[in-house]
């Protein structure tokens, strides 16, 4: 089992709620808190509170439309380049593999922190391969992540970059109690509604409740050798409140050590 595993929030949290968070999330052992960036929700004000309060917790923004919020608008300030990754993502753009290259590009100029890409189609993907220091995968089964992540470390090599380079993550919406269910369902119904998903999920053959993780043994399955080297755990639960969260986050981190635990047992 190589994958990491990483806890997603969405971009509306409280700011002080994250501050609250966070402290939990290193303690606990996650890798990295990605903030995703919705209207209302900028995820680099909530990046820069958990920055203050932890030392080792890697940071993420999940995804940042560039379309929305040029490179040139964004307010860096007080984040860790050395332990930030910026994900970025072409939104509703009408040429978005030419605003993503400009966009790595100024990125480049303006922070040292690691680039990963929102990446759904194969020419996005290949563009994160030779450009980005990673992508982030959306809504994919762990069989659809196992045939992903292949494609984009052969696409790294044939860049000429390392394996390192190939990086990917993938981000689940995760439930860690049945009371959350009818958030998840929601939000799977919103995404099969969106053209784009909508026609990734009927060449892949799924649907969007098929790409989430309601239990520990779901989670074994996506930290499986080769399915990614990232899993991002996107916390949904009834009301987003930070007890909720709280809790999600002691239940999936039990999840982990049980997948570990069961792993190791496997291999003796």
């Amino acid at each position: 089992m190589r994958a990491r595993v990483s806890f997603g929030i969405i971009g509306t949290t409280e700011v002080g709620a994250v501050a609250a968070l966070a402290p939990r999330l290193e303690r606990l052992g996650f890798e990295t808190l990605w903030v995703n960036d919705v209207p209302g929700g900028d995820s680099l004000a909530r990046l820069r509170a958990a920055a203050e309060v932890t030392e080792r917790l890697r940071l993420a923004t999940g995804i940042i439309p560039i379309d929305r919020r040029p490179v040139a608008t964004l307010d860096l300030a007080g984040i860790p380049a050395e332990r930030t990754a910026l994900g970025i993502g072409s939104g509703r753009a009408e040429r978005p593999l030419g605003l993503m290259r400009a966009g790595i590009a100024e990125l480049r100029g303006r922070s040292e922190a690691s680039i990963v890409l929102g990446a759904l189609g194969p020419r996005m993907r290949r563009l994160g391969a030779e450009l980005a220091d990673g992508v982030l995968l959306n809504w994919l089964t762990p069989a659809a992540a196992v045939a992903a992540t292949a494609e984009q470390r052969a696409a790294a090599a044939l860049a000429g970059r390392s394996p390192e380079d190939g990086r990917v993550v993938t981000y689940v919406r995760t439930i860690a109690d049945e009371a959350a269910r009818p958030a998840l369902e929601i939000e799977a119904h919103k995404y099969e509604q969106v053209p784009a998903y909508a026609a990734n999920f009927a060449r892949l053959g799924t649907g969007a409740l098929d790409a989430t993780i309601s239990s520990a043994a779901r989670l074994a399955d996506y930290l499986a050798d080769g399915v990614a080297d990232e899993v991002v755990v996107r916390a949904i639960t009834p009301t987003n409140s930070l007890a909720e969260l709280e809790r999600f986050a002691e239940t999936t981190a039990g999840w982990v050590d049980d997948a570990v635990a069961d792993a190791r047992f496997s291999e003796e």
